[in-house]
Parts: structure tokens; sequence; C-alpha cells
């Protein structure tokens, strides 16, 4: 179908933009290759495409051609014939059928702009979908949390003093707060990327150093457990720490 497509693409769009009966049926007659499937595929996409666009005016011209190109599939199929050879005889019928039949031809072309709409918004919303959930992952901090997201969640004098980038009144803010939620909070907004600490080369400076920077006291059991980590790290590289060596089998 692709190798079709590529190699008859322009015929295919020039008949898509035909828009008299007349002029159909002598192109068509002209380039019988085209009246297959993959021709009725490819206006399909086409239509989609340009429902996509916002180009109505196309979509009207190419939908109506679409249908026409599947009224003739059918009919071969209906009168068993290769549907090249029910060219004439769909044009002549089109033409001079009852109202009836023009009617059922008609409520084909809606019903298939109304299923091209839908798709194009469903196409349209994957892709902005995609797009934001691509423009979140860039944006997402050295934790791996988005900036966005977290100073939303952020106790109003925090997230004010982030907005108008106020580091003075961040610390008397962060002063303000019991120790463990002043510790939380500036971990995330670390994570996030809002606040961007002297990190050491090993990874990211943990929140309560930050704060001890700021003059802000956060003294806690899980401040020595940093403090016993890096004091053994010390050791180890200046070769003082204890190293248990692995048997050799």
């Amino acid at each position: 179908m692709m190798s079709f497509m590529d190699k008859h693409e322009k015929e295919i769009k020039k008949f898509g933009m035909i828009k008299d009966y007349n002029a159909s049926r002598d192109y068509l007659r002209d380039n019988p290759h085209l009246v297959r499937e993959d021709t009725a595929s490819y206006l399909t996409l086409w239509c989609v495409n340009l429902e996509m666009q916002e180009k109505q005016a196309l979509v009207e011209v190419v939908s109506h051609q679409t249908i026409v190109m599947q009224y003739i599939l059918e009919l071969g199929k209906q009168l068993n014939r290769d549907p090249r050879s029910c060219i004439p005889g769909f044009f002549e019928r089109i033409k001079t059928a009852e109202r009836q039949y023009v009617e059922a031809f008609e409520d084909e072309i809606r019903a298939f702009k109304s299923r091209v709409k839908a798709r194009a918004k469903e196409k349209v919303e994957a892709a902005i979908k995609e797009a934001d959930e691509e423009e979140r992952k860039s944006r997402l901090g050295p934790g791996g949390l988005d900036p966005v997201e977290i100073i939303e969640t952020l106790p109003a004098a925090l997230k004010e003093c982030f907005e108008t980038k106020n580091v003075a009144r961040l610390q008397g803010v962060l002063a303000a707060m019991p120790k463990e939620d002043a510790i939380y909070h500036m971990q995330r907004c670390i994570d996030a990327g809002l606040w961007v600490p002297d990190a050491k080369a090993a990874g990211l400076t943990p929140a309560s150093e930050e704060l001890k920077k700021m003059n802000i006291a956060v003294e806690s059991d899980s401040d020595s457990e940093y403090e016993a980590v890096d004091e053994e790290g010390e050791r180890e590289e200046r070769g003082e720490g204890d190293v248990t060596e692995m048997p050799l089998d």
C-alpha cells in the first residue's frame, strides 16, 4: 500500500481535488489503476490531516471524492466485477439516480466527515498530550520532580519567595517553620531544581545542609547520619576506613 501511495500520490491528490462528476469520470477512465482500496485509504488519511489543519473547504472536496471512490469499489463487490469496469456505471447512476439514492450518498459523505472530525480530534489531543509530556520531562529537576507541580504545592509564603526570588525572605520563612517541614520542602525544591545547592561532585547536597548554610538550625538524627556518612567517606579516602577484603575462591 505504501509503495502504491508513494508512486501515485500526485495522481491520487489530483483526483481528490476534482469537483465535477464528468471530470472525475474522465480522470478515472484515463487512470483506472487508481480504482483500488489503497486510493480510498490515502484519501481518508488526507482528509484527517486536512481536518487537523482546519482546512475545512478542502475537507469538503476530498471527502466527497473519497466516498465516490468507496461507492465505485462497493459497486464492484456487489456486481462481483472488477471495480474499474464500474466507473461509467457509477457516474451515470449518480447523475440520473432517484432522490433516495442521492440522499443515501450525501448521508454517507456527512457520516464520513463526522468520523474524520472525531479521528482528527483524537490525533490532535494525543499530539498535545505527547508534547506536554515531553515538555514536562524536559523541565524535571535533578531529583526527578517537576518544578511547576512542586511550586504549586508549596505553602503560600514559601511559594511567594521562589516566585519573587527573594532569598532573604526565603531564609526567614524557612526559619519560622518546624525543622521537619523546612527540610521536607527544601528537599523537594532541590529535587525540582527550584533551589540549586552547592552540590558535591558525588551528588545533591541534603536539604538540611542547605538550611544550615542559611544559618537555620536543623540538627536532627538524620543530620547526624549525613555527617557520619560524610566522615566515614573522608576516612576511606584517607585510607583510614575499615575495609573488609573478600576471600578469593
